[in-house]
């Protein structure tokens, strides 16, 4: 190839940003120092990403979050928030007052009925909080857990409902709350990722497809997205040497492609190859950590018993005894989907499936937690994306955003504690509401980030998990 090829080639691969970095006496150092000026860095420790927040806004209460997202919208009506009136006035009319002008999913423009609540609910703990009859295990670390009944949205279908719970915004591209957590924190583990997702699909109602946007880093680097292990058989595809290499072998193919990155990355300055470098030297190091942590013959019977699964089946059981394991091993966000909650026909017997197929193994992740002293330093959040109507849609309930519950446990916040209320029907949140970015400024408030001194720049805007509109650290629920 001839020396003027060769230029064309390099002035075809050279970036702006890469010559404004090696021009002008060192301008893009000088504006990174700028930019990382005040709680900014990113610095590298032994191999991992430390994040870009150098000391703490607030005093950190968590170190890691496990995310139950009960997929499909749970009805609230039949979970966390018993209403005595509605089910007074089941079969009657909706009050026209309630639903005027309001958005409907599937019911919009239909006659609409008051829908009573199709299970029972008790007093749990000496706490006395209020849950449905069909969750008696959770029922039984009632002490442990907040239940907040005001939850609101924005969005009224499942997929934007779920990039507003996991992005904060329903446009796409926006980098999910795992992605946000390791920019600022960075991962603690050398051997896993720092955000694992893992899904399953229950029996008891139609089962949403959930797309792995909801994981993504965005217009953040992309090594600060969420993995997605399978939940039986091999976690990770490929992960395993081919037959035939040895570890030798493979060792000197990933230095040689690294060094081969690296001579890239110096003419061009590309975060995502640098990326790229890291997920090979994570690859190697997860073919023994992997391994090691599919192997639950370390496990006891009681464990087993308690989380009621033997492990590696594929079920929403397996997922929590397998998130604490992540959880162990350092991994800082770790998120179970749990598919099977649209109920929009049958909800009285589909929530009876759905119930038990996540009522024991919810409660024994949290005692297994409590038992290896990883409960105080650890959120768990239990919910949906949205919740259901009081209105009846045949045998079901239709989507609702005005008025949901969710659930969250761990040191950080109040145990025995029930927060926020709906109206007597369900149907609006009155009473210490929370948006899903309140959600969001109170779990990075917990991780020791204040949410409005945390942004990224993209596109020439400073954007922020919490979004533009105002957004409260919900101080009433902590610990």
């Amino acid at each position: 190839m001839s020396n003027s090829s060769e230029n064309i080639n390099f002035k075809n691969t050279i970036s702006r940003r890469s010559f404004l970095n090696q021009t002008a006496l060192g301008i893009g150092p000088l504006a990174l120092m700028s930019m990382l000026s005040g709680d900014a860095s990113a610095q590298e420790k032994n191999g991992l990403n430390s994040g870009v927040i150098r000391t703490p806004h607030v005093t950190p209460k968590v170190k890691r979050i496990v995310h139950l997202c009960m997929a499909g919208g749970p009805s609230h009506l039949e979970t966390f928030d018993d209403k005595p009136k509605l089910k007074e006035m089941h079969d009657q009319p909706m009050p026209e007052s309630y639903t005027k002008g309001q958005q409907i999913a599937q019911l919009q423009g239909k006659k609409l009925k008051c829908f009573g609540p199709q299970h029972a609910f008790k007093n749990f703990g000496e706490s006395g909080q209020r849950i449905c009859e069909l969750f008696p295990h959770i029922g039984s670390v009632a002490d442990d857990i907040c239940i907040i009944r005001s939850m609101h949205t924005d969005q009224i279908n499942h997929d934007p409902a779920h990039l507003v719970f996991n992005t904060g915004s329903s446009n796409a591209g926006r980098p999910s709350m795992g992605s946000w957590l390791l920019y600022g924190l960075g991962q603690e583990s050398n051997d896993m990722p720092g955000y694992v997702v893992l899904t399953s699909v229950g029996r008891g109602g139609q089962s949403q497809p959930i797309a792995a946007r909801q994981w993504q880093s965005g217009f953040l680097p992309s090594r600060f997205q969420g993995v997605q292990f399978h939940a039986s058989g091999d976690p990770v595809l490929y992960l395993n040497r081919p037959q035939g290499v040895e570890l030798a072998q493979q060792r000197g193919l990933i230095d040689t492609v690294n060094q081969l990155n690296q001579q890239a990355n110096s003419f061009v300055n590309d975060p995502e190859i640098e990326t790229r470098i890291r997920q090979y030297e994570m690859a190697f190091r997860m073919q023994t950590s992997v391994p090691q942590l599919m192997d639950l013959s370390g496990e006891t019977q009681d464990t087993f018993d308690a989380y009621g699964t033997k492990g590696g089946d594929g079920t929403y059981a397996s997922n929590c005894l397998l998130a604490r394991r992540l959880l162990e091993k350092g991994v800082r966000f770790v998120q179970l989907y749990h598919r099977g909650w649209d109920h929009h026909g049958n909800i009285k017997g589909s929530m009876d499936i759905t119930a038990k197929e996540v009522d024991q193994a919810t409660a024994a992740l949290i005692k297994d937690l409590k038992q290896r002293g990883l409960f105080e330093d650890t959120l768990i959040v239990f919910g949906g994306e949205f919740g259901r109507t009081p209105m009846g849609q045949g045998s079901g309930r239709d989507h609702h955003i005005k008025g949901f519950s969710m659930m969250l446990s761990g040191g950080a916040v109040q145990g025995g504690k029930s927060y926020g209320n709906t109206d007597e029907l369900g149907y609006n949140a009155v009473e210490d509401i929370v948006h899903v970015r309140d959600f969001h400024a109170t779990m990075l408030h917990l991780f020791g980030i204040d949410h409005n001194r945390f942004s990224y720049k993209s596109q020439g805007l400073d954007f922020r998990l919490t979004g533009v509109e105002e957004a409260h650290v919900i101080k009433d629920i902590l610990a």
